[in-house]
Formats: C-alpha cells, structure tokens, sequence
C-alpha cells in the first residue's frame, strides 16, 4: 500500500472537493471519474457513460434493486441507476458542495436519496442492499478493509459489489513512489493506494466471494489527455481561473493531473474494476 507523507483524513478529502468544486465542474462535469473507450473513437462524454453503463452490466442491476452508490460525486451515476434503470438508490458523498449539487439537480425527487454522510457512520439496515458500487472512492477510505466490512454488513445474502479502483503496479520503485504514486496520494487526499493483490486480500478478509478483475488502463488513460487539454485550452484566455490555481490548499491537484498521466504511460499506475458477491 502507498501512503502520503502527510496524513490524509476523511475531513480533508471533503476540504479538497468543496475548494476544488468549480474547478471539478467545468473540467469534469457531473461525473467526477474516467471515460471508457472501448473503440478509442468515443467523445469523452460517451466514454464517461460507457464506464457507467459497463459496472451496471457486470452486477446486473435491475429495476426495483436496492443500490447504495458510495462517494456519489455529483450523483451523475445515481441518476441514471434511478432514472435510466429504475433502481432504488441510496447515494453518499463527503462533499457538501456536491451534495447541494446533487439535491438541486434532483428537483425534489427522493430517489436518488442523497446522504451528506461519511460511509463509515452510514445508517443503513444490515442486509438492506441488493447491490453496492465505488467509482474511484475507496482510495479515500481512510481504513480499508473496515470499508470492506461496511459494504458486506449492508449487503444482502448474494448481494454483488462492484469497484472501480486506482491502483499501483505490484512492486512499484523507488522512483515511482517519490516522483509519482506518494505525490498523487498526497495531493489527491488519497489515505492510500493499493494494488489489485492488496485488494482482493482486503475483500477475502471482509467475507466477499466471487471476486473478478479486469485491469481497463490502457482503455481509461485517455481521460488525462483530454483533461489536460480542457485545462490548456482554458488556463490562458481566463485570468480567473489562473488565479483559482494559484492559491488555496488544494490547487496542487492541477500538478497531479500531469502526474497521473504521466503514471499510467509508465505503468506506474493501473485502473481496474473488481466485482464480488456476498455469499
């Protein structure tokens, strides 16, 4: 597992998404995690929901099923499980300014029911999920496999559980922890960042069954090209927004972007989907 230098707690991934949230919303938009290219022709709007409707699939959630989305972002996938598949979901972010988002955008719908609310202290019934997902938000789990162990409690019998992860290569070196992997841990607010064995050991200990793993980095990496690009584009016509990065406790995150690609064209950092069942 890599762990930044400097201790990253849940209250300060919340700091980083309310500081950083004008920023998250004009590069990003309302999915906060990476496109799916599946040809390498997509826009990157459609590679964003391909990465969506891919995890959808592979727990084949139905109408009707409960699903809890944790670290729901701007709540962009809990709306299409609610809307596009009639599920009924429970959302939780740590970020107030995406839960204000999130609640707007709902125009007073209860479901996606949004939760201002850290996962660890989640108040949901035992056994009350048929399904559970984490797009890109166990890296801010401060205790993993206690995050794990959440997700089974909630979890019915046979409920499945699918996550999409950022990961490091087994057996980083020296030089990609000091140059790449500690830094994006550090400036991302990542508590640490594990490797796919680290996960699967973590699941197994926690009573999840059936695990897979498709390793998608070389069909999600184009998503840091095409950030950086939106961020080119726009940095030297807007004063505003040189500025908004030049000051405040999160703007180091834009130097991570460059980071983060520069990882997965080494292979320093890898981006895979682990899905699992309860028994």
């Amino acid at each position: 597992m890599i762990h930044p230098r400097v201790e990253q707690r849940y209250h300060h991934v919340a700091e980083h998404y309310d500081d950083l949230n004008q920023w998250y919303l004009e590069i990003w938009g309302e999915h906060v995690h990476h496109g799916l290219w599946e040809t390498g022709a997509e826009n990157p709007e459609l590679a964003t929901l391909q990465l969506t409707h891919k995890l959808i699939e592979a727990l084949d959630i139905q109408a009707g099923n409960a699903v809890v989305d944790i670290g729901c972002g701007y709540g962009g996938t809990a709306r299409i499980l609610a809307n596009g598949v009639g599920a009924k979901v429970t959302a939780f972010t740590l970020s107030k300014a995406q839960y204000d988002y999130a609640v707007e955008k709902a125009c007073g719908q209860t479901n996606p029911e949004f939760r201002l609310r850290n996962w660890f202290d989640n108040g949901l019934p035992g056994g009350s999920q048929d399904a559970a997902i984490s797009i890109e938000s166990s890296e801010h789990m401060e205790d993993k496999p206690a995050f794990f162990k959440e997700v089974v409690r909630v979890l019915k019998p046979g409920g499945r559980f699918g996550v999409y992860a950022w990961l490091a290569r087994p057996d980083p070196s020296r030089c990609e922890i000091a140059c790449l992997l500690e830094p994006i841990c550090r400036e991302g607010r990542l508590p640490g960042m594990g490797n796919e064995a680290e996960y699967r050991e973590m699941m197994l200990e926690a009573g999840l069954v059936d695990i897979t793993y498709e390793d998608l980095s070389q069909k999600v990496k184009k998503t840091w090209p095409v950030i950086v690009g939106r961020m080119a584009k726009r940095l030297p016509t807007d004063p505003e927004a040189r500025r908004f990065l030049r000051s405040g406790p999160n703007r180091e995150f834009a130097r991570t972007v460059f980071r983060i690609w520069l990882a997965y064209n080494t292979g320093s950092m890898r981006y895979g989907l682990f899905t699992c069942r309860k028994p």
